[in-house]
């Protein structure tokens, strides 16, 4: 985990995304990584999302690439087929951690409170995904956290363009996700100079 813990501190933002025709995934990559964000998390809430990662993994080798909302070791195989670095989850699964790791791949799963953070470093984890954060208690709750167990963080779920940096003013937080600089409706129409915009929006605004 130590080196994309690393990329992921450098970068501070992970843009989260629902990419519904995996032909616009290329695109979307090129927007990313010209406008200072090589990075992103391609959920597999659409059929897309395997040949989504694919294909910005072909165009785009060195890119950081996760997939998101993983629930089971069927999506962990079609994740790592299709080419990820890391693997993130929207809660604490054990089996699938536990097949993470027989598959020597990186997962960030998500937590939001002391019992299931204790359960996570149990199985040898340092780093946790705080979902969802705006309704868990937001950075109060994640500093109440951070002060007892020596874990890494990355919040996600209500971050905003708003609020980011308050949360990346937490020690313990590596990056954050979100969605805001990626809307799903400006993917669908292809609207790249509008994302090219907000992402420049993001990465400008970071801390």
């Amino acid at each position: 985990m130590s080196s994309i813990n690393e990329r992921l501190k450098q970068l501070k933002v992970v843009p989260v995304i629902a990419i519904n025709n995996a032909d616009d995934a290329v695109p979307l990559g090129k927007v990313l990584v010209e406008n200072g964000l090589p990075c992103a998390e391609i959920t597999f809430r659409t059929p897309a999302a395997a040949q989504a990662i694919k294909n910005m993994r072909a165009a785009f080798p060195d890119m950081l690439i996760g997939a998101g909302t993983v629930l089971n070791a069927a999506t962990v195989d079609a994740a790592i087929d299709a080419g990820v670095d890391f693997i993130v989850s929207p809660g604490f699964n054990p089996t699938t951690v536990k097949y993470c790791q027989q598959r020597n791949m990186p997962i960030i799963p998500g937590v939001n409170n002391p019992s299931l953070v204790e359960q996570a470093m149990e199985m040898g984890l340092d780093t946790l995904k705080f979902f969802p954060a705006g309704p868990s208690g937001g950075v109060g709750m994640l500093k109440a956290l951070t002060a007892v167990y020596p874990v890494s963080f990355m919040p996600t779920g209500g971050v905003s363009a708003a609020n980011i940096n308050d949360y990346l003013g937490v020690k313990a937080v590596l990056a954050c996700g979100g969605t805001w600089m990626v809307p799903g409706d400006l993917i669908d129409n292809q609207q790249w100079d509008e994302i090219a915009l907000l992402v420049k929006e993001a990465v400008a605004a970071l801390a």
